[in-house]
């Protein structure tokens, strides 16, 4: 298996991980389950805000599983060049996370709604090393594809 496929398939597990987490065990401060937000606990006094919740989990859940798919799918039949264009695109969606969801958890852990704290920097660190892994697999691919 190339290199980037390996990457897309190490991504493939961890996010299964993740919606297996989420869809299991939304409360756990593994993965990206929101047991790490202090609201989630104060959602259940409320039963139309916690169903909220959990209809916005589930969607996230439901959301990484269609992507999971989709790069099986990349993996096992993609050709050389939708490979790339796959480990381009996932950097750049990774790359989102800094615009809007980086400022909101950095902002929630200064207020301490977040447990533990450092939890923002620490997925900051994650998310870098996502796009960084993903940035170099298409690097090397691209060499190796391209001196074949």
């Amino acid at each position: 298996m190339d290199v980037l496929s390996v990457a897309l398939a190490v991504f493939c597990a961890v996010e299964l991980a993740n919606v297996l987490t989420l869809y299991l065990a939304p409360g756990s401060r593994r993965g990206n389950a929101v047991g790490v937000f202090r609201a989630f606990e104060r959602s259940k006094e409320d039963p139309h805000v916690h169903a909220l919740v959990r209809y916005l989990i589930d969607w996230v859940a439901g959301t990484k599983l269609i992507f999971i798919v989709l790069l099986i799918g990349i993996i096992l039949t993609g050709s050389p060049t939708t490979k790339v264009f796959s480990g381009i695109a996932l950097i750049f969606s990774i790359l989102t996370f800094y615009s809007r969801l980086y400022p909101a958890v950095t902002r929630m852990d200064r207020e301490g709604q977040v447990v533990p704290r450092g939890y923002s920097r620490t997925l900051a660190l994650m998310i870098a090393a996502f796009i960084l892994v993903f940035g170099v697999a298409v690097v090397v691919y691209v060499a190796r594809y391209g001196a074949s």
